[in-house]
């Protein structure tokens, strides 16, 4: 008889990549039956996981006694919380403890848990506004805590964002793009991800190395890039000039709404220092993977269109 993996956010990028990769797999699919967690069994997305054979349960993150029937018999649990739909890192640790809380309940074996570093600590205080890092933190630390066995994929920062962050040029000014960023592009370094493809893979080598990765941090990233490399491949795909610029603080801050304007600067200034990963190695992780995971080329690649049609 097959066993449960229950999946929180299995309409958004991250889980519904754990679900497709599982879904795909010869022998986790065999394994496992999916649970998918969502608020509404009638929105499209639910539907069409639905269709795939995956179970709907309604459960919101609320309370250990709502999420109760979301892990009612799960071996494992894939856990992705949302800092940005709350805004409030409370909220996103309240709703994790609850979830965990929940699993450890239900006799749940394994959490697989989307975690990033604790940047406050890190950055030894100098970047304490970074909340949708920290709180992941205290959930993996409240997980590590718990008894309940813990893995942890710590994603890197998604290609997607980029697709509004590198503008096509005003009209005025020659043709090409440019990013425009709070900090040296040649220090700068981020961990590149593409997440609603890859979530997946990285996900299918925790649940494939338990418990011999239990406690372990697997990072999600193809590689790590300067901005000055990730500028360069991007026009060297497109065929067009782009460029990277610094700006000032203030300026960067002008361009977002008031209440993510300090927690979107400092997550920029820490690409440069302490580092996203807090300057730890990929090698382990890539290592693990069956798969190898989308480069930022390739990832140009499949949406060039995106920019090509983004216009002022």
């Amino acid at each position: 008889m097959s066993e449960i993996l229950t999946v929180f956010g299995a309409t958004g990028n991250q889980g519904g990549s754990v679900v497709e990769a599982v879904l795909a797999d010869p022998a986790l699919s065999q394994k496992f039956r999916i649970r998918s967690v969502t608020r509404d069994v009638n929105k499209p997305a639910a539907k069409k996981l639905a269709s795939k054979g995956v179970e709907l349960v309604v459960a919101d993150m609320s309370s250990a006694q709502s999420v109760a029937p979301a892990v009612q018999g799960a071996h494992t649990v894939f856990l992705v919380t949302n800092f940005w739909e709350s805004m409030s890192a409370d909220v996103e640790t309240s709703q994790g403890k609850a979830v965990v809380d929940a699993s450890k309940a239900a006799g749940v074996k394994h959490i697989i848990f989307s975690s990033l570093i604790d940047v406050t600590k890190a950055s030894n205080g100098r970047l304490p506004n970074v909340s949708h890092f920290d709180g992941k933190a205290k959930i993996e630390e409240y997980i590590r805590t718990s008894g309940v066995p813990g893995t942890f994929v710590l994603p890197g920062m998604f290609m997607s964002g980029f697709e509004t962050m590198i503008r096509k040029n005003p009209r005025s000014e020659p043709a090409g793009y440019t990013l425009a960023l709070p900090v040296d592009p040649h220090k700068a370094i981020a961990p590149l991800f593409d997440a609603a493809e890859d979530m997946g893979k990285f996900v299918k080598t925790a649940i494939k190395n338990f418990p011999s990765q239990t406690g372990n941090r697997i990072l999600a990233a193809a590689d790590y890039y300067t901005i000055d490399r990730l500028i360069s491949e991007f026009s060297e795909v497109v065929g067009k000039p782009a460029q990277a610029v610094r700006i000032s603080d203030d300026k960067f801050k002008s361009f977002l709404s008031a209440t993510a304007a300090q927690e979107l600067l400092e997550n920029m200034k820490l690409l440069e220092d302490p580092g996203y990963y807090a300057g730890e190695a990929l090698e382990g992780s890539l290592a693990l993977l069956e798969e190898k995971p989308t480069t930022w080329k390739e990832f140009v690649g499949k949406n060039k269109d995106k920019w090509a049609n983004f216009v002022h």
